[in-house]
């Protein structure tokens, strides 16, 4: 059964508040596929006039979506917070979103929904975060083009008005190239940089833009190339202090997560419970262990880890899977299964 708009809607807020903390329209566009990532990019670096003219379906749709989570929000607690969203240009014009531009229109859009759990120095991170200025950004291009500016070339340009200009038009000819690789030089030559652009070239097989390196002052490189310099054994005692930290942290929710798998489910073998929360905990996995309800143990969220477990080891999901059988129909196929075992585990028994 297709799911309704306010499901669609709820789904793409939940996982933009997952991921974030916050939950913006434009998040919510995307998150339903009405508006591609790509044309998304496209506004955001002034191409295209509003908003409103590359999602994919009718304004009667985006005003039922706007409407369903506004609601939504509201049922969530969740707290308005309007935010000034600026081009990746150099004037940094104010981005437009509806077709009319009308102004209640526009608040709509620029109102992100912030979660109530955030502490108050999070909160002011993420609403300084999302009004900050915008990156300028900088392509690196597939295809040949021709500056509007003097008529020649590059390896870099620069969109503006929706017409490319090349470095030396753009005034940013005396920028050096910083590929990416090192975080830590990076943050210092933008940090030093009176003037900085991201550099992205476009991913064919990933259809969006992927960021490259950036362009900063020559001096920024140098005196931000020295500053690593000075302080890389320190940087490096960090690191491994940050890091045996995270190991902590998610080894104390696995073990958490495996006592609470036990206690739902006391039929379930101890190993494996411990291997289903290893697997579902694991830091940067996207999977439902790394969510919000997943570390809050929520009773869904362990079961569905379970779940998919029982899916991939006892079941041949993955064989159905490989013969070409579409995942809606491989699970239905092998549903009875899963939920035999299940079963077995609620009652104490795995057998």
């Amino acid at each position: 059964m297709a799911q309704s708009i306010e499901q669609r809607v709820a789904q793409a807020a939940e996982k933009a508040l997952n991921d974030h903390g916050y939950v913006a329209p434009v998040d919510v566009l995307v998150g339903m596929g009405w508006l591609q990532p790509l044309q998304r990019d496209h506004w955001r670096q002034g191409r295209t006039p509003y908003l409103e003219q590359v999602v994919q379906v009718d304004l009667g749709k985006i005003s039922t979506a706007m409407r369903a989570l506004h609601r939504w929000a509201q049922e969530q607690g969740l707290q308005p917070s309007e935010t000034s969203y600026l081009a990746r240009t150099r004037d940094r014009k104010t981005l437009r979103f509806s077709a009319s531009g009308s102004p209640s229109f526009e608040r709509e859009y620029r109102t992100h929904w912030l979660s109530p759990t955030l502490s108050p120095a999070k909160r002011a991170r993420v609403q300084d975060q999302a009004s900050r200025p915008p990156d300028l950004v900088v392509v690196s291009p597939l295809k040949d083009w021709t500056c509007t500016g003097c008529g020649g070339h590059g390896d870099l340009l620069l969109m503006e008005d929706d017409a490319p200009l090349c470095m030396s038009c753009a005034d940013l000819d005396h920028l050096t190239y910083l590929p990416a690789g090192n975080t830590a030089l990076t943050h210092r030559a933008r940090k030093a940089s009176g003037l900085s652009a991201v550099v992205v070239r476009f991913s064919r097989s990933r259809r969006r833009y992927e960021r490259q390196g950036v362009l900063v002052e020559e001096q920024a490189l140098v005196d931000a190339e020295a500053s690593c310099l000075a302080d890389a054994e320190a940087r490096t005692r960090r690191r491994a202090r940050d890091e045996e930290r995270l190991r902590e942290v998610d080894s104390e929710l696995a073990d958490r997560m495996t006592a609470e798998i036990s206690r739902l489910l006391p039929g379930c073998p101890p190993q494996r419970a411990a291997g289903i929360a290893a697997h579902t905990a694991a830091r940067r996995s996207g999977r439902v262990g790394r969510t919000a309800e997943g570390q809050r143990l929520d009773q869904q969220a362990v079961e569905l880890a379970v779940v998919a477990s029982i899916r991939h080891q006892d079941t041949d999901y993955d064989e159905l899977l490989m013969t070409g059988v579409p995942r809606n129909n491989a699970r239905e196929q092998v549903r009875e299964k899963v939920d035999g075992v299940l079963d077995r585990w609620r009652r104490g028994s795995d057998r």
